[in-house]
């Protein structure tokens, strides 16, 4: 048995680097490996120890795994999934093909909710005043105060929770207010679908739910929403979109519009992008309205913006983006009750959540009776309003004025630590719950383990105040369907409703309404200077998932940096200010002043800079803090998404940012990421192979391989892929990929299996860009193969490039003979072997490398074997799309497609045989299994030579 590595680099320290060591050292080390070779090999393997499996649970076989249907909250509303479970732990998410919210796809948050439930740095029980206490204790601290908040009316009790979406938890929540009726009840979340709920009441005088059906538009319209890479139905949206742009053979294209103040993969897929100021959206918006019927404008781009959703009513869509202003809701509103697209293509519904309330006003309200000493109780749930609360409201201080305060959270954040109680809140793949999808179906979620820790979920706290302690959150749920299901025969009702993930017809029902008026224009605060806009994480969010290590690692869509976030602007502002990218400056609004590291994003409003939330935090874990820079103390309760006339200083110092691409520029090689707009494709069908650059014929030294079985491999459809990431993360929860750390980031080391390079063209003020993901291409000529000393990577039967990892010594050979860039080697033993919880997370399947091996794409080999064994017990062949990689299950848009390429009726056969497929860097005559479908634009010809 080998002996324990000495040598493990803990996640706190992930990328230290052994010292340098002089020439006579590094000789004497390799000699002493040399000798050591043949006994134990290139790195040492951490102790194992082999258990006997004599008592094995009940109905599981190892090995065979089983799947639960569930939910997960995405923003806080529902994407059903489906989680695989080995042996009684949940090791990967897939969606559900039920569910609305996913259709069998997920997003980059469902996918690393397996991260965040193994975090080795959740609360993990009860404490007070920071010493460890027990469930007992506070169900009697409980009883006291409820018994206090009913004698005094409930005057003093108050709850603050986030955005509530449970059916059951405000049920709950309604019962402890009537039992004390003095008590109340406030919701705030600095990010969210909620600001748009508000907005609506500037059209039509109540708060409304709106959601969008893309596969019917013809036409889009964005007002600053990135609703294919981030939000509550993102997932679903894109799947929609990426359906109509493909109707027709992609000869019936849909076309995107997008009018917006920072650089997204929204509006990287534009066929039109317009780059404006936050404060310039309401401006277009209100433009396009005036202009809808007419041909006439000053302004071209809003002009033929108008006349092209006039052309389309019914079959278009206006969608402003959750962060733009009240007034550009209201505008987009009355856009789409003129276009007639209202119970078509935008549907409008009763708000979903529970108590649709101004959420600021509500914290103010808040604020404003703990400061005057009116709460004595304080019960948070979820949540961390002591970090993200804005400026104006110093929750912290508040806290101190609290006799009593109890928070219920993942994590004993920012606000755990300040609250006299803090109440580990059990994973939503630990208890039972239920929640709303983004268009009010309703899922039950149901646990696949025992909680890790000691911990409640929020209906049980919420039972105990309610007078009805012991209750699980299992009896908790069933018993409040129950009593509003009303199906005779319950116990099936409930089976069948666990089964398929979601409860049937409980979609929220359309409601006919009307915009009253248009909003008038809301007042820019005067004065020179620049803005500063506010906008959630793309995968952080709010901060909620800062120490996600998956998330953390994962590039952002448009930068591709990781592991912070940063002060973007246009290279014209970075002139005006006299910065360059990674140069720390100092941002002042108002009292507020942060300091943050800038990076220049082509595409970026000039006079404009963009800011992410999420990051800076000081109680999140080892991933999260200190990563980033918090921008909150920036933002106040009048200046909620945007400040104006903000003032920057330079301060002479930089702070390294980490990306992991560092050329985003094909610099005229457009035969890459192959582009053509839609007329051009119906002109000359056969753009694609003359673009790509042809290989040479002539003698190869490669054998030529026969297949007499399967033969694998893939397809990717660049107009499909809007960059969101989905694909990068599910290949690192299949495949045990490790998470690297920064330092290895900035040294040119990051692990991820597969990539989304984003190419930007040269127009700085206004690029198009091309998104193209990049695994191993498989190739039949693999340059990798022929340079190996060990022979660890080999051409298999059915034309896979596989690894053998204990051949491989570390020479690197492969990859630089890789014309593709991606083969991963782990210079450092980045796998965790010691903490128990990241242990529970890993794929059975797959084998879990150590140090000194090169990683890389497989195709999911392990999907492909456990589908031939199958196939064989049956006495078949494998059908089209029983093999799904991980990379193809979790694709949205669905432009991933895996399979037999010998079989001509497959899928991947049909679309390798169009006219848009493509070799990338066919050139070098390496023949990739993995091949492309160059991408189709749609431009209006009306605005030919303006905008992208």
């Amino acid at each position: 048995m080998n002996e324990p590595a000495t040598d493990f680099v803990p996640l706190e320290a992930l990328g230290a680097e052994m010292p340098d060591a002089g020439r006579r050292r590094f000789l004497s080390l390799a000699a002493g490996s040399l000798a050591l070779g043949g006994l134990t090999g290139c790195t040492r393997q951490p102790t194992e120890t082999i258990m006997p499996y004599v008592d094995p649970p009940e109905n599981v076989i190892p090995g065979r795994p089983k799947y639960y249907a569930t939910a997960v909250p995405v923003n806080g509303a529902a994407e059903g999934v489906i989680v695989e479970s080995d042996l009684g732990r949940p090791t990967k998410v897939e969606g559900n093909p039920n569910h609305p919210g996913s259709l069998g796809a997920t997003s980059v948050t469902s996918q690393a909710s397996l991260m965040d439930l193994y975090d080795p740095d959740r609360a993990q029980g009860f404490s007070r005043l920071g010493v460890p206490a027990s469930w007992d204790a506070l169900l009697i601290v409980l009883d006291s105060a409820m018994d206090r908040a009913r004698n005094h009316g409930g005057a003093g009790l108050r709850i603050l929770t986030e955005t509530v979406y449970s059916p059951a938890a405000g049920d709950r929540i309604r019962a402890v207010l009537a039992a004390a009726p003095g008590a109340q009840w406030h919701q705030y979340e600095p990010a969210g679908a909620h600001s748009a709920r508000a907005a609506a009441m500037q059209a039509f005088g109540r708060p409304l739910h709106t959601y969008y059906n893309f596969d019917a538009a013809d036409v889009v319209l964005s007002l600053d929403a990135d609703f294919l890479a981030c939000g509550q139905a993102s997932t679903r949206y894109a799947h929609d979109f990426a359906a109509r742009r493909r109707r027709g053979g992609r000869l019936d294209m849909n076309r995107l519009y997008v009018v917006e103040s920072s650089m997204s993969a929204t509006g990287g897929k534009a066929d039109h992008r317009l780059p404006v100021r936050y404060s310039g959206v309401e401006d277009i918006a209100r433009e396009v309205l005036s202009q809808l019927g007419t041909a006439t404008g000053g302004n071209r781009f809003a002009s033929a913006v108008a006349a092209d959703l006039s052309a389309h009513r019914g079959a278009s869509i206006v969608i402003p983006g959750e962060s733009q202003s009240p007034a550009v809701h209201a505008a987009a509103h009355a856009l789409n009750a003129a276009l007639g697209n209202s119970g078509h293509t935008v549907i409008y519904t009763e708000p979903i959540e529970f108590e649709p309330v101004d959420q600021i006003a509500s914290l103010r309200l808040l604020a404003a009776d703990m400061d005057a000493g009116k709460v004595d109780t304080l019960v948070i749930l979820g949540g961390n309003p002591v970090y993200n609360s804005p400026a104006d409201i110093p929750f912290a201080q508040l806290l101190g004025k609290t006799p009593f305060s109890i928070h219920v959270g993942s994590h004993a954040n920012e606000t755990g630590v300040r609250t006299t109680w803090h109440v580990a809140e059990s994973h939503c793949l630990e208890t039972w719950g239920d929640t709303r999808a983004y268009d009010g179906t309703i899922a039950v979620q149901q646990p696949l383990i025992q909680p890790l820790y000691d911990s409640r979920s929020h209906l049980e706290i919420l039972d105990a105040m309610a007078r009805t302690p012991g209750r699980s959150a299992h009896d908790i749920v069933r018993d409040y369907w129950q009593t509003r299901s009303k199906a005779a025969d319950f116990e099936s009702w409930w089976r069948v409703t666990l089964n398929s993930g979601i409860v049937a017809n409980s979609t929220s029902l359309p409601v006919n309404v009307t915009p009253a008026s248009l909003a008038a224009p809301v007042a820019v605060a005067p004065g020179a200077g620049i803005e500063i806009v506010f906008r959630p994480d793309v995968y952080s969010y709010d901060g909620r998932h800062s120490n996600n290590l998956w998330l953390q690692e994962l590039p952002k869509p448009m930068t591709k940096l990781t592991w912070d976030n940063a002060v973007h602007m246009s290279a014209a502002t970075a002139k005006k200010i006299g910065v360059e990218s990674q140069d720390v400056v100092e941002l002042h609004a108002g009292p507020g002043a942060v300091e943050g590291s800038v990076w220049i994003s082509q595409g970026h409003p000039d006079d404009s800079v963009t800011v992410h939330l999420g990051y800076g935090r000081r109680q999140s874990g080892r991933a999260g803090d200190g990563a980033g820079f918090n921008v909150y103390p920036l933002r106040r309760t009048d200046s909620w998404w945007t400040v104006q006339g903000t003032e920057i200083r330079k301060t002479g110092r930089t702070y390294p940012l980490a990306t992991t691409q560092m050329v985003q520029h094909p610099h005229e090689r457009d035969d890459l990421a192959i582009q053509a707009k839609l007329e051009e494709y119906r002109r000359d069908p056969d753009f694609a192979q003359h673009k790509a650059r042809a290989p040479e014929a002539g003698d190869t030294l490669y054998s030529r391989w026969n297949y007499t079985g399967y033969a694998w491999g893939m397809s990717i459809d660049l107009t499909a892929c809007v960059n969101c990431n989905a694909c990068v993360v599910a290949c690192q929860a299949e495949n045990n990929i490790a998470v690297v750390g920064k330092e290895q980031v900035l040294a040119r080391r990051a692990m991820h299996w597969i990539r989304i390079d984003a190419y930007y063209n040269e127009d700085e003020q206004n690029p198009s860009v091309v998104y193209q993901p990049l695994p191993c291409m498989h190739c039949e000529d693999a340059p990798c193969e022929v340079v190996c000393p060990t022979q660890a990577t080999n051409h298999s039967s059915d034309g896979l490039n596989d690894m053998i990892y204990n051949r491989c010594v570390g020479t690197r050979y492969c990859s630089n003979n890789c014309p593709y860039k991606v083969r991963r080697f782990n210079f450092l033993l980045f796998s965790d072997w010691y903490t128990e919880s990241l242990q529970l997370q890993r794929n059975p399947d797959v084998t879990v490398r150590s140090r000194g091996v090169m990683e890389k794409c497989t195709y999911c080999v392990q999907r492909i074997r456990e589908a031939e064994i199958r196939s064989e017990d049956e006495d078949r062949f494998i059908r089209d799309g029983e093999i799904r990689t991980a990379c193809q299950q979790a694709c949205p848009t669905e432009a991933i497609v895996f399979g037999d390429i010998n079989n001509r009726s497959n899928k991947v056969a049909q679309l390798k045989a169009e006219k848009l497929n493509y070799a990338l860097l066919g050139d070098l005559n390496t023949r990739p299994r993995t091949t492309y479908l160059a991408e189709l634009r749609n431009p209006n010809p009306a605005l030919e030579g303006q905008a992208s």
